[in-house]
C-alpha cells in the first residue's frame, strides 16, 4: 500500500490507477478513497492518472488527535499533490471532500490545478448564522455527533437511507451500497469522524470559493437530503467566477444508479474538454 508522511508524522494512504494527466479525488464524510473507485476506472480508462487519498483520520490512514480540521486537510492534500509531484492536475471533490479542495485552493491556490469539480459539495457554509440563513441549523450537527458517540455503526446503517436517497418512494434500494457505505464508515476513528462533523458544518468557504480562477463544474442532485441544494451548490455557483453548473433533479446526496451513470458522463465529459 502507497502512503505519504506529512509535517506532523500522520501518515496519509493513496492509491493511483493510470498514467497521463492526473484526475484527484476527495472523499466525503465518513467514507474513503473507495467511494471513488467507479470514477477512477472511468478517467484511467481514458488516459488519466487517477489519485485518491483517505483523509487522515479515515480508511487507512493514520488516525490522529490532533489535526483533524479543514486547513490540515487541504495540507495534507497539498502535500500529496507536491509529494507526487502533479501538475495541471484536475480536482474533483464530493460533499466534504468538495470543501477540502475549495480550502486547497485559498490556501495553496491553482499553479498544479487546471479545473475543479464541486459534487453535492458542502461549500460555501452549511450551518445556519445570520449571514446565512438558509443553512441547516446547527442542531442537526449535533445530533450527527451525539449519533456517532451514541452507536456508531447503528447510525451509519441509518444514514445510508438518506444518503442514498433510498428513503424516498418508489427508490430501488441497494442492499450492497449500503453495506458499503457502512464498511468504508466503520474504518474512520471516532475521534476523526467527530472532529470532521464541525469542519464540514461550520467552516465557511466563501473566501476560498472567491479564489477560484480555473474552470469549475458544480454538481448537486435537487433532493440532497444530506447538504441541500439550496445553500451549497446554488450558492457556490454564484459564487465561483464561470463555474457552469448541472442539477441532477432527483438526485440524492450519494448519487447511485441513472444519476451516477449521467455523472459520470459529465465528468469524462468535463476532463476531456
Amino acid at each position: 500500500m502507497s502512503f505519504i508522511t506529512v509535517d506532523d508524522g500522520t501518515e496519509i494512504f493513496y492509491k493511483e490507477w493510470g498514467s497521463g494527466r492526473p484526475v484527484v479525488f476527495s472523499h466525503g464524510w465518513p467514507l474513503n478513497a473507495d467511494t471513488w473507485d467507479d470514477q477512477m476506472m472511468l478517467v484511467a480508462e481514458n488516459g488519466f492518472r487517477a489519485v485518491a487519498h483517505d483523509r487522515r483520520g479515515h480508511g487507512r490512514s493514520s488516525q490522529p488527535w490532533h489535526g483533524n480540521d479543514m486547513d490540515t486537510y487541504a495540507d495534507d492534500l497539498a502535500t500529496l499533490i507536491e509529494t507526487l509531484d502533479l501538475r495541471d492536475a484536475i480536482l474533483v471533490g464530493h460533499s466534504t471532500g468538495g470543501g477540502e479542495v475549495a480550502r486547497y485552493i485559498g490556501r495553496h491556490g491553482t499553479s498544479r490545478v487546471s479545473k475543479a469539480v464541486l459534487l453535492s459539495a458542502v461549500p460555501p457554509i452549511m450551518v445556519r448564522t445570520d449571514a446565512n440563513p438558509d443553512g441547516l441549523p446547527i442542531d442537526v450537527f449535533d445530533d450527527i455527533r451525539a449519533g456517532i458517540v451514541a452507536d456508531r455503526s447503528q447510525f451509519y446503517r441509518d444514514l445510508s437511507m438518506s444518503f442514498y436517497g433510498f428513503n424516498r418512494p418508489g427508490a430501488q434500494v441497494s442492499q450492497g451500497a449500503r453495506d458499503a457505505f457502512w464498511m468504508w464508515s466503520m474504518q474512520v476513528g471516532l475521534k476523526g469522524a467527530y472532529d470532521c462533523v464541525k469542519q464540514f458544518s461550520e467552516t465557511d468557504f466563501t473566501e476560498d470559493l472567491r479564489r477560484f480562477d480555473v474552470p469549475t463544474f458544480i454538481g448537486h442532485g435537487d433532493d440532497d437530503q444530506i447538504v441541500p441544494i439550496g445553500a451549497a451548490g446554488l450558492k457556490s455557483a454564484e459564487i465561483v467566477r464561470d463555474a457552469t453548473l448541472k442539477v441532477y433533479p432527483g438526485g440524492p446526496h450519494g448519487l447511485v444508479g441513472a444519476h451516477k451513470d449521467e455523472f459520470d458522463a459529465d465528468l469524462l465529459a468535463f476532463v476531456t474538454s
